[in-house]
């Protein structure tokens, strides 16, 4: 049975939990308020989203600065998209992360508890966020410019750690004692990899870390159910010299969710950072989560990096679409005309000249046979209510879209 503790700031739940003699992870939150609202008897409807919220800053410390007061005109337009969309499970990419946890409850209490420009407040008892590998140094000189303290040397491209971390909020329990994370799996680890060991040489090859930020698989409890929600941030496919450094990390980045859902041998060299091996149950429900930083068809990505998961057999693809993102692609043209994809399906505004244009690169996938009842990219077409939101360089959010879907899951 999980005890629940009040959601206020990580110190207060800390205490708590000590207080009751329950342990509470290093570096994450789990707090809770009350059970989940809306019961819907046999079936429960759940929206699942994913964002990358741009709540990334240039300086440690710089975001929980612009959280405190409330008015930050970037993040009350994050909330505000948060708030219209209403989900009940959400992932967060590049929100910068704290040890102490506070940012996550500041941006709770200050931004979504608060109603934007008239938008209904909405509340998340739990959360979860961990260390990532952004800007945490190395000690080694991963990009051969004679130095080994750069942000290019850090286990994962950053100014500081935490940099463009990752959190998860929801409605629903998060089964924290159950987390498995991947932040430590070496990439030299995985069979077959695309690692340029050539690049790097054997020793440094190594020591290298897989995953850019980091690998989750969070167990959410929906009623009597256990949905699995498997979160990442691949290193984009650029930056790269000859050598194709970030385009093959970000290929076996996404590898690693594939691997992780097939049993048996394929998914046994997977360790995560307690020491357990192997991969997800072939009956377990999850969701695939995050901005994964690949297009099908355009961009850079290594070739059939997505298709890793769009084609897996565990996983269904609903094409989540916009108009706004259609319009887009028409009226800023550039390297949007020379794309093969279908311009609705877009989940980011890049530059458009040079490339790469507007891509697909934020997903929500769920696994089979979990029943999808809709889903969306919430890109307004200009004029729209909620297009101020979006809107074009310099973004009043960020220059990714939120992706939903919604499903009903036995409760």
């Amino acid at each position: 049975m999980e005890t629940m503790t009040p959601r206020v700031t990580r110190r207060r739940a800390l205490a708590a939990a000590a207080a009751a003699g329950i342990g509470l992870p290093t570096a994450a939150t789990a707090q809770a308020a009350s059970q989940p609202s809306r019961p819907r008897g046999r079936f429960e409807h759940l929206r699942i989203a994913t964002f990358n919220a741009s709540l990334n800053r240039a300086e440690e410390g710089q975001l929980l600065e612009d959280l405190r007061d409330g008015t930050d005109e970037q993040i009350r337009a994050v909330a505000e998209i948060i708030q219209i969309n209403n989900p009940d499970v959400l992932l967060l990419n590049e929100f910068d992360f704290d040890e102490s946890g506070e940012g996550v409850d500041l941006f709770r209490e200050k931004y979504l508890e608060v109603g934007q420009n008239g938008k209904s407040p909405v509340r998340y008892p739990y959360a979860f966020t961990a260390p990532v590998n952004t800007g945490v140094p190395s000690g080694l000189d991963l990009n051969h410019d004679g130095r080994a303290d750069g942000p290019d040397d850090a286990w994962g491209f950053g100014a500081f750690p935490g940099q463009y971390g990752m959190v998860i909020l929801s409605r629903y329990p998060i089964l924290t004692e159950q987390v498995r994370t991947f932040q430590n799996l070496r990439w030299a680890d995985m069979p077959s990899n695309l690692l340029p060991t050539e690049y790097y040489g054997p020793e440094i090859a190594g020591e290298l870390r897989l995953s850019s930020k980091s690998h989750w698989d969070v167990p959410v409890r929906v009623g009597s159910s256990t949905l699995h929600v498997l979160a990442s941030h691949p290193t984009p496919p650029s930056f790269d010299g000859p050598e194709k450094r970030n385009q093959r990390r970000n290929h076996d980045e996404i590898r690693l969710w594939a691997d992780y859902l097939s049993p048996g041998q394929r998914s046994r060299w997977i360790k995560d950072d307690a020491g357990t091996r192997g991969g997800l149950g072939p009956s377990e429900q999850f969701v695939i989560l995050g901005d994964l930083n690949s297009d099908p068809l355009d961009g850079d990505s290594w070739p059939g990096a997505i298709e890793q998961l769009l084609s897996h057999p565990r996983v269904q693809d609903t094409e989540p679409g916009s108009d706004g993102a259609a319009e887009g692609s028409e009226t800023q043209g550039g390297a949007n005309l020379q794309h093969t994809g279908d311009p609705r399906l877009d989940t980011a505004d890049f530059n458009d000249d040079p490339a790469p244009g507007n891509l697909r690169v934020d997903y929500v996938l769920p696994s089979r046979p979990l029943q999808v009842v809709f889903s969306a990219v919430y890109w307004p077409s200009t004029g729209e209510p909620g297009s101020e939101l979006t809107g074009s360089y310099p973004f009043p959010a960020s220059d990714h879209r939120l992706v939903r879907v919604d499903l009903q899951v036995k409760g």
